[in-house]
């Protein structure tokens, strides 16, 4: 392995030491420093000009913490499907026709707060999406979002709307997120560390 000095071409290069593989990215700072995800993947953020050798060593080092660390996620990730009971046809048919209603109505609440219109609202029953707009302006939500606190289910509802101006995650579409709901942040986080409580 080569011991040149490191450019920022190396962004997203994957390094492996010690039965462990990381995405490598350098940047001006001086020390090193380790990530594990939620995925159990890693990721070593690293000075510009370290070389390649100290970096595999870190990671050697970091083994036991390595292993440690993506043991307990795993734990987690098991665990939380153990948590998670899965909706019966009649409870789900339940939650569907609730949600064709609550979505309409929040929907119909904020698309003038927000300065758009929307089309069609359709609700589905997805495992990695809670939402989603069409060009056309038509809006397919998540049925499951009716089981979570009021507020999140808002949150999707004005994320979607906002796409009706910004169909992308630029800090213009934050932007306009934030001006209907300044709170947004917080919503968000929820549903990102929760929602899988969901997924039954």
């Amino acid at each position: 392995m080569s011991g040149r000095s490191g450019s920022r071409e190396d962004e997203g290069k994957q390094i492996t030491a010690a039965g462990h593989t990381a995405r490598l990215v350098r940047s001006s700072r001086k020390s090193l420093t380790l990530q594990i995800c939620e995925d159990g993947s890693l990721v070593v953020r690293a000075p510009l000009r370290m070389s390649e050798e100290r970096i595999c060593a870190f990671l050697q080092e970091k083994d036991g913490w390595i292993r440690s660390h993506q043991e307990k996620l795993v734990r987690q990730r098991e665990q939380r499907q153990r948590e998670v009971a899965p909706l019966s046809p009649e409870q789900r048919e339940v939650c569907v026709e609730q949600a064709l209603v609550r979505f309409a109505q929040r929907a119909a609440y904020y698309a003038p707060l927000v300065g758009v219109t929307f089309g069609r609202i359709t609700i589905r029953d997805q495992k990695t999406r809670w939402g989603s707009c069409s060009r056309a302006g038509n809006l397919n939500f998540n049925f499951r979002l009716v089981m979570a606190p009021p507020e999140i289910l808002d949150y999707v509802v004005v994320h979607e709307l906002c796409h009706r101006k910004q169909m992308n995650h630029s800090p213009l579409f934050w932007a306009e997120v934030a001006r209907v709901l300044p709170d947004y942040e917080q919503r968000r986080r929820w549903l990102r560390e929760n929602g899988w409580r969901l997924m039954g």
